[in-house]
């Protein structure tokens, strides 16, 4: 039975779905990600299809409410966060409501099912399901499956899946589909997504990789037929930011914080002494609070190097 593992880390929240000991799906959430999904703000429009929050944040309005002038106040709420792209960030979307100001719910309340609630103090259960091998994925894109290997690539315009692999084309592309639907899932990839398989001959062939597409990918998408060149694209929601796009958007930021869960599952005897990257010696020494709780959850000051 699969459960989901949350962990309260020191500058984020994790959470993973386990089934059979493999890490399903996977969520991380930042002390920085700003406005996230379902908050409801009181904000001003302050150019047409522009609204501002009371921080100084800026949010793309959809479907500004008739009648309403430059300068009016209303309620909105947040229905995709903020974006990552090459050096921009792209604004958070929010729609009109009557709903009055509230919270954001927090990763540990979104999660469906049964969940175990990990400690620093006890066994690594994420790192024992693949915690670590699911960062070194969504950081290098390269993925491996039977008999072959992805490489993910996330841009502005769509999130692009490159297929390689050995045997069979056609034995190759359905594997391969299967594989792209659980990263897919995995890393909460959304938006256009291009899949770009082997060039297979035949109407059947190609049906039963789309098919492969449909019986692994949770609905709602929309894709398309694979073409006679072997692409194949997809169209999921995209409401927040995906893992890949999270971590290589700040990599210094994602090493710190790793880091920090490593120092805090540090058994009391040991030595207190950690050797890390200066520029992630230099942002953990910058955030102030995340050192503050560090010592509170540990009761003792780190020495970092």
């Amino acid at each position: 039975m699969a459960e989901w593992l949350f962990e309260d880390g020191i500058g984020e929240a994790r959470a993973a779905l386990i089934a059979d000991d493999r890490i399903l799906r996977a969520r991380i959430e930042r002390d920085d990600t700003g406005p996230r999904l379902g908050a409801v703000y009181t904000a001003q429009l302050f150019e047409p299809g522009l609204v501002r929050f009371p921080d100084g944040t800026t949010a793309t309005l959809t479907r500004t409410p008739p009648g309403l002038t430059l300068g009016a106040r209303l309620n909105v709420e947040v229905t995709r966060e903020a974006l990552p792209e090459t050096g921009r960030l792209k604004p958070p979307r929010v729609i009109a409501t009557d709903a009055a100001p509230r919270e954001a719910p927090a990763l540990r309340d979104t999660l469906e099912g049964p969940v175990r609630v990990l400690r620093a103090h006890e066994p690594d259960a994420l790192e024992a399901a693949g915690w670590s091998e699911l960062l070194d994925e969504a950081l290098t894109g390269d993925i491996a499956f039977p008999g072959g290997a992805l490489r993910m690539s996330p841009t502005p315009a769509m999130t692009l899946f490159d297929v390689d692999g050995d045997g069979p084309l056609d034995a190759l592309a359905e594997r391969a589909a299967a594989a792209v639907a659980s990263a897919i899932v995995r890393h909460g990839v959304g938006g256009s997504i291009g899949i770009d398989f082997p060039t297979i001959q035949g109407k059947e062939a190609r049906q039963r990789v789309a098919a492969a597409i449909d019986a692994g990918l949770p609905q709602p998408f929309e894709r398309t037929a694979m073409n006679g060149f072997g692409f194949l694209q997809i169209v999921r929601p995209r409401p927040r930011a995906s893992l890949p796009e999270l971590l290589r958007a700040d990599p210094i930021g994602s090493a710190a914080r790793a880091a920090l869960r490593q120092i805090e599952r540090t058994p009391p005897g040991a030595p207190n002494s950690h050797r890390l990257p200066p520029a992630v010696t230099a942002r953990i020494e910058s955030r102030a609070d995340w050192l503050a709780e560090l010592v509170r959850r540990t009761g003792r000051t780190p020495i970092l190097q």
